[in-house]
């Protein structure tokens, strides 16, 4: 076993034991539970981002009579830290908690923490994206979670701005100027140069994540979870190809104040957008900016950022209610209707096969197609293997180093040797 395997494993050992004192405490005192057959008056849904959910809840309490609290956080960075503190000290879960990839796979070692969904609900096992399906138990077969959506990539870009800059605007022909990521970089400049020398794309991390997610093969970690960010060529792809971008960027960190209100204000005219983001754009960009975005291919074909789960904590008080909530909102209609809201794209096969999602348009984004946009990349998405600690390499190694370079504070050979340092420590921690 190498030193990184062991750190490594020993770093899942140290997080399973942070997050078993959840577990243990989730047990709880029996006078606290419900009484046998007892109903909930209310269950608490936490989420991260834009799920679609505002009136899935509105009709499962007319239907049931439980009352339904979305507790909604914007940033996955805010999000995390409060749930495991929540599994840390057995008390603050929500009963049904949206997990998205990468802090599945950091949980996964540690399932007591989660209510194994096998006996609380159908066998749903045939009726979604197998390799979504599968990622959702535990190694030891126990279902931590149900799907919800996969983060099929496009790029979502300002019509009127394109025009202004004397770019074509319609999605066929914008799409056609960039079939790789020199085309994009070569777009960008002429944006650039037409707008009188405005920025094309929000940030180089945001094509870093547009990059990295089109891998096929391993990214932070090998099949063995060895730290390899600094000899990975997926990750040197990103990196390189994030990098030389620079000069077109607006240097805006995503979910920042300055980012959110970029969208509004034009401060740029393209970004990447999973489908997920679709809501968080429309929201950011505000009413005053329908019909001025549209959405077009990503350089370089297709790839899938982010996606998620639906899990019970452990510590929850109604885990068959939970549990049932969580099935009625990963159901094919629910799919449908929540990737209507806000974006996520379905995993569930029959939702992928509705007439009602895919010839959705999306009225906010100039009624582009997105139920065929991002409909058709779905079949051709390969799991991609991220690791125990990908977030935290990710978030707290790749992207600051980026962004010490984009904001001169680095040269790039420093900020790679930077990255390439903090990996180990926040891979293995």
């Amino acid at each position: 076993m190498s030193v990184t395997t062991r750190r490594t494993r020993l770093a899942a050992a140290a997080l399973a034991a942070i997050t078993a004192i959840g577990g243990l405490a989730a047990c709880g005192n029996d006078d606290d539970k419900p009484a046998a057959g007892e109903k909930p008056a209310k269950l608490v849904v936490d989420t991260f981002g834009e799920f679609g959910y505002e009136e899935l809840v509105k009709q499962y309490e007319k239907d049931t009579g439980i009352k339904v609290e979305l507790r909604k956080t914007a940033q996955l960075a805010e999000y995390r830290p409060k749930l495991v503190r929540y599994l840390a000290t057995g008390k603050g879960a929500a009963d049904v908690t949206a997990l998205e990839e990468g802090i599945l796979n950091e949980f996964k070692p540690n399932a007591r923490n989660w209510a194994d969904l096998n006996p609380l609900v159908s066998d749903h096992s045939k009726e979604f994206l197998p390799w979504k399906w599968e990622l959702g138990k535990a190694p030891d077969g126990r279902l931590l979670g149900l799907p919800t959506d996969v983060g099929s990539l496009a790029v979502c870009y300002r019509k009127d701005l394109f025009q202004a800059a004397g770019l074509p605007t319609e999605r066929d022909q914008v799409s056609a100027l960039w079939p790789d990521w020199k085309g994009f970089h070569d777009a960008g400049l002429k944006y650039k140069q037409g707008s009188g020398g405005k920025a094309f794309i929000d940030s180089i991390t945001a094509v870093s994540n547009g990059v990295l997610f089109q891998g096929n093969g391993d990214l932070f970690y090998d099949k063995e979870d060895n730290i390899i960010a600094d000899t990975s060529p997926a990750v040197k792809n990103a990196w390189d190809t994030a990098t030389s971008m620079a000069d077109i960027s607006a240097k805006a960190q995503t979910w920042s104040p300055e980012w959110s209100g970029g969208f509004k204000q034009g401060t740029f005219a393209a970004t990447f957008c999973p489908s997920w983001m679709l809501g968080i754009v429309s929201e950011n960009s505000g009413a005053e900016n329908k019909g001025k975005w549209d959405v077009a291919s990503v350089p370089g074909g297709g790839g899938n950022w982010g996606g998620s789960w639906l899990a019970v904590p452990a510590q929850s008080k109604y885990p068959k209610e939970a549990a049932k909530l969580a099935e009625y909102l990963t159901n094919a209609k629910s799919q449908v209707e929540a990737f209507k809201a806000k974006g996520p794209l379905p995993t569930n096969l029959e939702a992928l096969k509705n007439d009602a999602f895919i010839s959705y348009t999306n009225e906010y984004f100039s009624n582009a197609p997105t139920g065929k946009i991002f409909g058709e990349s779905v079949a051709k998405i390969q799991p991609i293997h991220l690791g125990p600690k990908h977030q935290a390499v990710k978030e707290n190694a790749l992207e600051p180093a980026m962004r010490a370079f984009e904001s001169g504070q680095a040269s790039k050979e420093k900020a790679w040797e930077q990255f390439t340092k903090d990996a180990k420590t926040q891979g293995a921690f």
